[in-house]
């Protein structure tokens, strides 16, 4: 009988709160934080990765970088390798073009005169209850590189631009990791290469994906470290298929759930094929969510440093990203 009573008063007072607050979610949520944010960010912005130019040394060690993080935190390659290389094709550089990777594309410009990158994608995967069905987070982790030409401040580093993207994919890894379930969903980590020369990385994977027909969502990372308006720093821009006005209920929840202190600009929009790498998406009508902070003074700049970055919007932005993403992994329908 003593037995009975106390199981429950445990279940009717602060114990019980507690375990009913431990949900699958609130564990992954728990795990992402700024420290995390301060260090991939800080490493990705470095000098030493030079801007981290597609197709050159700083670019590769941003890749290389990723790969670590997925193998130290034990997520599984999309395939068989973290990899995904392409290539991709432009005119000799005095007859100006932009860079192409669809196949009858690069078949015109090998005919000609031509430059070629070696890219890379890096993909990874949380595999789903149903392996049928993906839904996708994720930043380009390309940036500008150098220009030796420029006085003074040579490196374009990229905190915001789009190291801060590529901190929230990593952080959401983690907290996928850490709810101690499997989604119902498979959930792709992506990071992309190639998107300030043409959204490449992105482009490439939705032509060669075998099952980008199951792919049911797809949410982006393009610039969401710093304020448009020092006056309002809790702003985001909040994009998202206009077909689903769902997706705007999860975020206005969540934040009152919460109390994450974020002030998003609702923008659904009926196609949102401008911007980043969402638009390879939304061309092949996915249902597309897109966090974006505006724009600055610093962006495309070499200016665009990490000690510049509001870090507490960074954090909460991948929070608030983390339950999009469990929601899309989740929900049988939205």
């Amino acid at each position: 009988m003593k037995k009975i009573l106390l199981l429950v008063c445990l279940l009717s007072g602060p114990f019980y709160s507690l375990l009913q607050a431990q949900t699958p979610e609130v564990k992954g949520l728990n795990t992402i934080n700024q420290q995390t944010a301060e260090a991939h960010i800080g490493f990705l912005a470095d000098d030493l990765l030079e801007g981290r130019e597609a197709g050159f040394k700083g670019g590769r060690l941003a890749g290389a970088y990723i790969v670590s993080c997925l193998k130290a935190m034990g997520v599984s390659p999309l395939q068989d390798s973290y990899y995904q290389p392409f290539e991709a094709y432009n005119r000799e550089r005095q007859k100006r073009g932009r860079y192409q990777v669809h196949p009858d594309s690069i078949a015109v410009l090998k005919q000609q005169t031509h430059q070629c990158l070696q890219l890379n994608n890096v993909l990874a995967k949380i595999e789903g209850k149903n392996p049928d069905e993906y839904v996708i987070v994720g930043a380009h982790y390309d940036h500008l590189g150098m220009d030796p030409a420029l006085a003074g401040d040579q490196i374009y580093n990229g905190a915001d631009d789009n190291a801060s993207g590529v901190s929230a994919v990593l952080q959401i890894a983690r907290a996928f990791l850490a709810t101690g379930v499997k989604p119902e969903r498979t959930v792709i980590f992506a990071f992309w290469d190639g998107e300030e020369k043409g959204l490449l990385g992105s482009s490439y994977f939705v032509q060669s994906f075998p099952y980008i027909d199951r792919v049911k969502g797809y949410l982006n990372f393009d610039m969401i470290g710093r304020n448009n308006n020092e006056a309002n720093p809790e702003h985001v821009v909040y994009f998202y298929t206009e077909a689903h006005p769902v997706f705007g209920d999860w975020l206005k929840r969540d934040i009152s759930k919460y109390g994450l202190k974020l002030k998003p600009n609702y923008r659904p929009w009926d196609k949102p094929i401008g911007g980043s790498d969402n638009a390879s998406f939304a061309k092949l009508n996915i249902p597309v969510i897109w966090y974006h902070t505006d724009g600055h003074p610093d962006y495309h700049m070499p200016s665009d440093h990490s000690d510049k970055i509001n870090w507490s919007k960074v954090v909460d932005i991948t929070k608030a990203s983390f339950l999009n993403m469990w929601n899309l992994a989740n929900e049988k329908k939205f």
